[in-house]
């Protein structure tokens, strides 16, 4: 009983601050050990300590702060150390590409090979949560594997054997266009502020004529990385974000004074799961007049979240402040406008530190923009919505298994174009396997068909970052933020 007293002692003393007075303190202990003694001699059933502590006690404790405030128990704390240092244990396997080096490519897992079980577990009898459970626990011995390889009637094994494996969170480098470059970041993490400026240096560095950043689907990650990307577009002395608190002293980041910027056009993409970090450099450079922001509204979620290791090797993730970017306004949205629930189905309440209350906010040019938590674009551009004949297509696997089929018979380069003939036969190909749209859904497509059929025969043949440089050109939101830099709004 003792240590789990303790831990619900130290999470009430975070709780109900540091200057609760000692009598306040005592009464909330014999309460909750009144209760605790009850329970502990009285139910039925019995009595799980640790379930009714790490499962019960305290996340109700922290339920009323905010959806992001959480306890830890000794594993999930564990996992939390190790997803830190941003390494793990896995198979370097992709749906469309095998990557050089990797354990995959080490099996003789070729591009288009299907994988139909994993250590005697067929996947099509389990649901995706049940895929990632298996793929984790396969995760530090070798795993045997099923394999249908398109055009082989007779089924391969393969074995895996897991390596550490550090994955580049600067998952994309390329031209639009000749001078003007792209770089999608999918995170945060210790070294992606290094791997964004090596990126902008391999596309031709201050001899750019602009760059498209793409933070869409980035959930923000170390924030120290974020300020020395968001240094490498500012002035010096500019403020890229403060942070303020009920008990935390206010902090003002601002870009060294030696810093040397960029200074050709930006555009930044962000859409509704750009978050946290990935905030702050949108926030920060949209604040300035830096960048054109482009795409849809972001998360909002401008938290500082603080570790606090407790005993028992758990530990507490607490919100201690808000983050502000330069114009005053905090990212944080209010958490009903978040959807943010607990268990039991009630709306959390807000956090004691609370987002702005004014409205009027301005950029460095006197741009009015708006406030209310999250970076709203420049400019909006929604993604379209698939049509019911595109949804099929999409969701059976057509365009990956007919471009495998057709790469048995065709050489492709670079230069290789979706021509009439090509859609023919993939039209051809489609009504063999019943599926037969409408005159006018095939004519209305053909633009849709020929970069989606470009794309995953450039991922098979080339590789996936081929394939993404074809898929960029149809992309609206890529394609705008293109325009903002080639013509600067602002």
């Amino acid at each position: 009983m003792l240590k789990v007293i303790s831990i619900f002692f130290v999470c009430a003393f975070l709780s109900f601050g540091a200057d609760a007075p000692p009598d306040d303190d005592a009464r909330l202990m014999k309460k909750f050990i009144d209760a605790y003694k009850i329970l502990d001699q009285n139910t039925a059933d019995p009595f799980d300590p640790d379930k009714a502590f790490y499962g019960g006690a305290i996340p109700g404790l922290l339920r009323h702060l905010d959806p992001h405030s959480v306890f830890f128990d000794p594993g999930q704390f564990a996992q939390l150390k190790e997803m830190e240092s941003s390494t793990g244990k896995g198979f370097g396997m992709v749906v469309l590409q095998v990557l050089p080096n990797t354990p995959s490519e080490k099996s003789g897992m070729s591009p288009g090979d299907e994988v139909l079980a994993v250590n005697n577990y067929r996947l099509d009898r389990l649901d995706a949560e049940e895929i990632v459970q298996l793929l984790n626990m396969s995760k530090q011995k070798p795993v045997q594997l099923v394999v249908r390889r398109p055009g082989n009637a007779r089924l391969l094994e393969l074995e895996l054997t897991p390596e550490n494996m550090k994955t580049s969170s600067v998952e994309r480098v390329f031209e639009l266009q000749p001078g003007v470059g792209y770089i999608r970041v999918s995170a945060f993490e210790e070294m992606t502020a290094r791997q964004i400026h090596d990126g902008i240096e391999k596309l031709g560095g201050r001899d750019l004529k602009g760059l498209v950043l793409d933070l869409r689907n980035n959930p923000g990650g170390l924030m120290t990385s974020a300020l020395v990307t968001a240094s490498f577009f500012l002035k010096p002395g500019q403020v890229i974000l403060s942070a303020k608190g009920r008990n935390v002293a206010e902090t003002i980041e601002k870009v060294p004074d030696d810093n040397k910027p960029y200074t050709f056009p930006v555009s930044v993409i962000v859409n509704s799961k750009t978050a946290s970090a990935a905030e702050i450099v949108s926030g920060a450079l949209q604040d300035h007049d830096r960048a054109t922001i482009v795409g849809e509204a972001s998360f909002g979620k401008g938290l500082v979240q603080s570790v606090f290791p407790l005993s028992e090797k758990t530990g507490l993730a607490l919100t201690t402040a808000l983050y502000y970017i330069p114009s005053g306004r905090s990212i944080q949205k209010t958490f009903s406008s978040q959807h943010a629930f607990g268990a039991d189905g009630f709306a959390l309440g807000a956090t004691a530190t609370h987002p702005n209350e004014r409205t009027d906010f301005k950029t460095d040019s006197g741009r009015p923009v708006p406030g209310g938590g999250g970076i709203v674009p420049d400019f909006e551009v929604l993604l379209p919505l698939l049509t019911r004949f595109h949804a099929v297509l999409e969701q059976s696997g057509a365009f990956t298994t007919f471009a495998t089929e057709y790469l048995r018979d065709h050489k492709i380069t670079e230069q290789w174009e979706v021509t009439g003939e090509v859609l023919d036969q993939f039209k051809n190909w489609l009504s063999e396997r019943n599926i037969q749209p409408a005159l006018r859904e095939w004519i209305e497509s053909r633009d849709f068909l020929e970069w989606r059929l470009k794309t995953d025969i450039f991922n098979l043949a080339l590789g996936v970052e081929k394939g993404d440089e074809v898929e960029a050109k149809s992309d609206t939101q890529i394609q705008k933020a293109l325009e903002a830099v080639l013509h600067p709004p602002f």
